[in-house]
């Protein structure tokens, strides 16, 4: 399914509704490739599973022989013979019980790894609408809590299902050949609760999905409030970080509660009926052993099996729910897994023409935007960019501005047009060379948790190799030393994600003189300088004057002496992107567009 990009909740919901109508053996046949490096240790659990099931079906008939030929005969020494032989059969189940969960334990393991690895590396190549559409919190319940999930199928239910299978087969033809008549008195109760456990597993399934999903929600809400939580602190609005907690974590409780209901109800169900079954035989069994037609020995032995099938019955119906449970995690994660980034490199027939240096580096033709809500921000826009120039795009807040930036380093593709990069659609470039040209300052700087020199190498492989001495030998060179000289320690100073001890005017300035290292063909800057003093503005002004003469820098922002020196000035707003000619008529521009806004 390809992840269109006007269309993100209705993929989302045409998924979710094809993976509730699948079969379980569809859903088990699409998770094969999860398991495909673990065939052998798959087989060595299942002899495991086989010879542990094996063992189990052997202790009542031992019992059961045990009284009938040696208790009631008083041969004391058979007793003891026979308690050791007993011993030896449980001691067999044990090890074999052992070494299959032994390997289980680490399938699951080894699939939970593969999967998680799986499912981020797909995250990382969707697109930015993607994320715009799903919360973070909600994208971390699914690797985190949802791939556990699975886990535990893989690695416990599996085997245990089909252990329960095996000794409730077993038992079931016991209870028959001892006597037939008496083993379909036992049987009847099972028949009545599996067809009930059939008819309300959609339900169970159902009632896990809401749960995960409101599981989700909580997540993403704690996650959001406390990454804004400086923000709830300065304006005093913990009641209201309260109020939406409590909120997320009333329907997650209520939600867990109706899938705890659904999935609690089979275990008392299922002894209910092993205890009707055991009444059952009980009274028929003592009926027949006064006709003289069973012994206590045989009688003892067919209650243990009747309890060998009910055990594992009881014991399917809770594996049920898990699995049922399961099945909804796998919803989640291919729900994901499917999904394809409409971001791909498309073949162009223009790919072959030369580079001459009259060619424009970027053109827009007949380009239209629109967002997945269907809010429209570009109309048939059509202009061009030359090389070496300075381009400078003013708008009011909310006209278009940094999503045509986006447009031009392809963060999105347009709804309808083209863009090209050099005369080719800039679709038809891999993702290395279009980011090798394209450098992009963003208005809110990330850092990943680390160093500065671990920041500044972020993408960039060509100085990966060096010492610190030889990579401050290419600041110097690029006019950057004065910059790292506004950090503690150098290219050692430590960064986070979350860390207050860095200013944003430093986490601004680490970010800038990541994208000046690549030497990008094209630099855009979205309010770069927006949170840097004046004198170290002035600085990065330095530094830009001294980029190649071909270089073409695109720079948004509101400030008048970082646009009053651009080549051309376009005013974006209302859909469209107009020449603005001189700074005094596209501060005309501005002043006008937002009166009218």
């Amino acid at each position: 399914m390809e992840y269109d990009l006007a269309k993100i909740t209705e993929s989302r919901e045409s998924s979710s509704k094809k993976e509730d109508s699948m079969t379980v053996r569809e859903v088990i046949s699409r998770m094969r490739f999860l398991m495909r490096d673990e065939k052998k240790n798959f087989i060595l659990a299942l002899i495991a599973i086989l010879l542990d099931s094996a063992f189990n079906l052997l202790g009542p008939l031992i019992v059961g022989y045990t009284i009938d030929t040696y208790v009631q005969g008083e041969d004391y020494h058979g007793v003891l013979v026979f308690s050791g032989i007993l011993l030896a059969v449980y001691i067999l189940e044990f090890i074999a019980s052992y070494v299959q969960m032994k390997i289980m334990g680490g399938v699951g393991q080894r699939t939970l790894f593969s999967l998680r690895n799986t499912l981020f590396v797909k995250l990382q190549s969707l697109p930015l609408a993607f994320f715009n559409a799903n919360r973070t919190g909600d994208l971390i319940s699914r690797i985190n809590d949802d791939t556990q999930k699975l886990n535990n199928f893989f690695s416990e239910t599996i085997m245990r299902f089909l252990g329960s299978i095996f000794v409730l087969a077993g038992a079931a033809i016991f209870i028959v050949v001892i006597n037939w008549k008496l083993g379909i008195a036992a049987l009847i109760p099972a028949v009545v609760i599996t067809v009930f456990s059939q008819l309300v597993s959609g339900r169970v399934k159902h009632r896990s999905k809401l749960s995960l999903r409101a599981n989700g929600a909580l997540s993403s809400e704690i996650q959001e409030s406390l990454t804004n939580f400086r923000v709830v602190v300065a304006f005093n609005r913990r009641d209201y970080f309260r109020q939406k907690f409590s909120e997320k974590n009333t329907e997650n409780y209520k939600a867990a509660m109706r899938a705890g209901l659904w999935n609690d109800f089979f275990g008392p169900g299922y002894d209910f009926m092993n205890y009707g079954a055991q009444l059952i035989v009980l009274v028929y069994g003592i009926y027949l052993i006064s006709l003289g037609q069973f012994g206590v020995g045989l009688l003892v032995s067919f209650l243990l099996y009747v309890s060998r099938f009910y055990d594992p019955l009881r014991m399917m119906a809770v594996l049920w729910t898990q699995f049922q449970s399961a099945l909804a995690s796998w919803d989640r994660v291919s729900e994901i897994l499917s999904l394809e980034s409409n971001l791909k490199v498309v073949p162009d027939d223009s790919k072959n023409k030369s580079n001459n240096a009259s060619q424009p580096v970027i053109e827009f033709k007949d380009v239209s935007f629109h967002y997945s809500n269907g809010t429209e921000v570009l109309r048939n826009i059509n202009f061009k960019m030359e090389k070496g120039k300075t381009y400078a795009l003013v708008g009011p807040t909310g006209g278009g501005k940094t999503t045509t930036a986006s447009l031009l380093a392809r963060l999105y593709d347009p709804t309808s047009g083209k863009v090209l990069l050099n005369g080719q659609d800039i679709r038809s470039y891999e993702a290395v060379e279009r980011t090798s040209k394209i450098g992009f300052i963003l208005q809110e700087p990330f850092l990943f948790t680390g160093t500065v020199r671990e920041n500044l190498l972020y993408g960039n492989e060509k100085y990966a190799d060096y010492t610190n001495e030889k990579f401050v030998e290419v600041l110097k060179e690029a006019g950057l030393e004065k910059l790292l000289s506004r950090f503690e320690k150098g290219l050692d100073t430590p960064t986070s994600t979350t860390d207050t001890s860095m200013s944003l005017g430093q986490r601004q300035i680490i970010a800038f003189m990541r994208a000046m290292l690549r030497h990008p063909e094209i630099l855009i800057l979205d309010e770069a300088t927006a949170n840097i003093d004046t004198i170290t503005e002035e600085l990065l002004e330095e530094i830009l004057k001294k980029l190649p003469k071909e270089t073409t820098r695109v720079i948004i922002a509101h400030r008048l002496n970082t646009i009053e020196s651009a080549d051309e000035i376009f005013f974006v707003n209302g859909g469209e992107i107009k020449a603005a000619g001189s700074l005094e008529h596209a501060m005309d521009m501005l002043m006008k567009g937002q009166r009218r806004s």
